[in-house]
C-alpha cells in the first residue's frame, strides 16, 4: 500500500516554486509539497517571514530556499523568477498563491487600486506561467496550480477588482491548460472558502461576519490553511495526470449552497 501511494503522490525529484509561500495558504502548501519530497522555493516580499518559513521547512526535513521579490512590479517579478530557478534548477511545479485583497466598494475603487489588483493577482501568475510553462512542456511534465477565490464565481463582500482579477485567473488557468496540457503540464485552479489568513484579517477579526460565513458552509466551519495540503499534493503529483483546466472548490460546501 505504501509503495502504491508513493507512486501516486511522491514528489521526490521535483522542484516547486510557491509564490506567497511565506504565510497563509501558500505556506501550508509549501510545507505539504516539501513533506511530499519536493525541493521548494518560496517567493514573497517579506524577508523575515520568508526566512522563518524556510527554516521551518528545513527543520521538518525538507529542502527549501527563498527568494524575495515584489510581484506587483513586472521587473521584480521576472528577476525573482530567474532567481527561483537557481537553488534547485527549473521548477516542475508552479503554485501561484500570492494575493492582494483590496476590496473597497466598487464606486470608490480607483484606477490605482485596479492596477495593483491586476498586477499581483493576474499579471504575476501570467508572467510566471510564461516563464516556466513552456520549459515544463518541453520536458514533458509539469504542474501549475493557481489559487483563485470564491469571488471568481460569485459576487459578495465588495468583489470589485479583486473578483475580476480572480475570475481572470481562472480563465488564465484554462488557457494555460489548453496550451500545455497535451505536453504533460496539468494546470488547475483552487477556489478556497473563507480562511483566516493575513489576506482576510479584516473579516477574520469580526466574529459576527466570520460566524455568518461558517454558517453558509455545509461542514459548519470556516477553512484552515492545512485544509489545502492534500489538494495541493494531489494536483502537484502523478495522481492528477488526467485532471486539468479545472477550478476545484475547497470550501466546505460553501459554493454548493
Amino acid at each position: 500500500m505504501s509503495a502504491f501511494l508513493d507512486g501516486l503522490f511522491s514528489l521526490a525529484g521535483r522542484v516547486a516554486l510557491v509564490t506567497g509561500g511565506s504565510s497563509g495558504i501558500g505556506r501550508a502548501v509549501a510545507g505539504a509539497l516539501a513533506r511530499a519530497g519536493a525541493q521548494v522555493v518560496v517567493l514573497a516580499r517579506g524577508k523575515e517571514a520568508l526566512a522563518d518559513t524556510v527554516a521551518t521547512l528545513k527543520a521538518g526535513g525538507g529542502q527549501a530556499a527563498w527568494v524575495r521579490a515584489d510581484l506587483a512590479d513586472r521587473v521584480s517579478c521576472q528577476q525573482g523568477a530567474e532567481e527561483a530557478a537557481q537553488p534547485f534548477g527549473e521548477p516542475d511545479i508552479l503554485v501561484n498563491a500570492v494575493g492582494l485583497n483590496l476590496r473597497p466598494p466598487l464606486a470608490t475603487l480607483t484606477p490605482g487600486d485596479w492596477d495593483q489588483l491586476m498586477a499581483v493577482n493576474l499579471t504575476a501568475p501570467f508572467l510566471l506561467g510564461q516563464r516556466f510553462g513552456p520549459p515544463m512542456a518541453r520536458r514533458g511534465w509539469g504542474r501549475i496550480i493557481n489559487i483563485a477565490s470564491q469571488q471568481a464565481i460569485r459576487a459578495f463582500g465588495n468583489s470589485g477588482g479583486y473578483g475580476a482579477a480572480k475570475g481572470g485567473l481562472v480563465s488564465l488557468t484554462r488557457s494555460q491548460s489548453e496550451a500545455w496540457a497535451r505536453h504533460g503540464v496539468g494546470c488547475n485552479a483552487i477556489a478556497p472558502g473563507f480562511v483566516a489568513t493575513p489576506l482576510t484579517a479584516e473579516v477574520a477579526s469580526d466574529p459576527i461576519r466570520s460566524a455568518a460565513l461558517a454558517a453558509r458552509t455545509m461542514i459548519g466551519r470556516n477553512g484552515e490553511a492545512g485544509d489545502f495540503e492534500g489538494i495541493a499534493v494531489f494536483l502537484a503529483s502523478r495522481a492528477s495526470a488526467y485532471v486539468t483546466g479545472q477550478l476545484i472548490c475547497v470550501d466546505g460546501g460553501f459554493s454548493a449552497t
